[in-house]
């Protein structure tokens, strides 16, 4: 009986520690510092406490067979057997539940943890520390400068703030665009501030560059030589593809890769993974 009441608590300790382990687990993922000598520490300590609780059990010594049960010889005989006969698989249904709660906490302890926003971002952008972007397509609603000149002001997408917030935390980010007067500027630099694009974020308005050909756009990525440029125009990123590491081409339609460095996406959103 001492020798049950100690298994017993053991195994509730087992499984305290186990779940402590699956919290402070939790939590550490969300850390960009845990390496994956840390995480292998904790899974090699979960799996020794299993096995070993697995080998406490079977070290344990042989259980008190149980006395065999009498042929009936009375009515009153088959009474008093039938409660004996019962209670023995009721041990085995026992530790079969022990068992399951156990590889519970292991299956809980050893789930997937979903990645956080910016560590999507890091791993998509490569760890690249400099990325130049489009506006038109990309960041705003409008699709031309043509189409900015008759709206009373321009629209940052909504489905996009996020990620764009994420970009200028982890890299240094220029917006540029082309635009046809000094009034189209304004409405750019007006709704990205409305936007909180200035305040969240670590963009500043003179990174925000105006141009007013597709041919000073190229030659912006190129004097600022970024990690990463993202456009919709594919002959600007057919003209920058020597010369930008990698470039992702936001288009609504699939295309064919013009490089093997050009990815595409249909929004930027899409691209990590956001929608």
């Amino acid at each position: 009986m001492a020798t049950e009441t100690s298994k017993d608590e053991l195994l509730q300790l087992i499984k305290r520690f186990s779940a402590y382990l699956t919290v402070k687990m939790s939590n550490l993922f969300s850390f960009n510092t845990l390496d994956s000598r840390s995480v292998g520490a904790f899974a090699g300590l979960a799996v020794a406490i299993v096995f070993t609780w697995r080998l406490l059990r079977s070290n344990s010594g042989p259980r008190r067979r149980q006395p065999k049960p009498q042929a009936p010889t009375t009515s009153s005989s088959v009474v008093t057997t039938q409660p004996n006969a019962v209670s023995v698989p009721s041990m085995g249904v026992c530790s079969s539940s022990e068992d399951l709660g156990v590889q519970n906490v292991v299956d809980e302890f050893f789930q997937p943890v979903k990645p956080t926003l910016a560590q999507i971002v890091r791993q998509k952008l490569s760890e690249g520390r400099k990325v130049t972007c489009r506006l038109f397509e990309v960041v705003l609603e409008e699709s031309s400068p043509e189409e900015l000149q008759v709206v009373s002001q321009a629209t940052v997408r909504s489905s996009v703030l996020e990620v764009l917030l994420e970009i200028t935390r982890f890299c240094d980010l220029y917006l540029m665009e082309r635009v046809l007067d000094d009034e189209s500027e304004q409405k750019i630099l007006a709704a990205l501030e409305n936007a909180g694009v200035f305040t969240s974020g670590g963009l500043v308005k003179d990174k925000v560059l105006f141009c007013s050909t597709e041919t000073g756009r190229s030659s912006f990525v190129r004097q600022l030589e970024p990690d990463w440029h993202i456009d919709t125009n594919p002959e600007v990123l057919f003209q920058l593809a020597r010369f930008i590491k990698y470039q992702l081409h936001v288009s609504p339609t699939r295309i064919e890769r013009t490089a093997a460095n050009v990815f595409s996406s249909p929004s930027l959103e899409q691209f990590f993974g956001c929608i």
